[in-house]
């Protein structure tokens, strides 16, 4: 508590005690929501893929579309393995021994990569039950094929 005794040489002496007690409270509350609010604007920062499939900026001009982005390539992770999809070609590969096949993947991946070797985006989209590691490492294989502009896309695999 602080003290103020300003009594002057005129009149009754003014005796005020302030509580500091809310005051603090409420900068000890506005410090924690500052803290959690901190952590969130870096996750938030993470840049993965091309601006292209994004939300639109009105400020920003129009993304240039990558080389032959017409022709789809889409990873979907499932339960029971990958379901890698080129243009309309749709190409399944099941789990082996319980465990993703990402050899398989990794060569179908540098396949269509040889077929179009201008064509750098790729999008991932994957089950809820998967766990988070797999989408880590589908994009690490992305990045070995040669695909950098890597999309997410949310909603699951169809």
């Amino acid at each position: 508590m602080s003290h103020i005794d300003s009594g002057g040489a005129r009149g009754r002496p003014v005796s005020v005690e302030l509580n500091l007690v809310p005051f603090i409270d409420l900068m000890s509350v506005l410090i924690t929501f500052l803290l959690i609010t901190a952590v969130w604007t870096q996750v938030s920062m993470i840049q993965i893929g091309s601006s292209l499939y994004a939300k639109k900026d009105e400020s920003a001009s129009s993304p240039k579309p990558p080389p032959n982005a017409d022709i789809a390539l889409k990873v979907d992770v499932k339960n029971d393995g990958y379901v890698l999809t080129v243009g309309t070609q749709v190409i399944s590969i099941p789990k082996v021994a319980a465990s993703y096949d990402n050899s398989s993947l990794v060569a179908q991946l540098q396949r269509f990569k040889q077929l179009y070797p201008d064509k750098i985006d790729g999008i991932v989209s994957m089950s809820d039950q998967v766990p988070y590691e797999q989408l880590i490492i589908i994009m690490d294989y992305f990045l070995v094929a040669g695909f950098p502009n890597i999309s997410i896309a949310t909603g699951g695999p169809y």
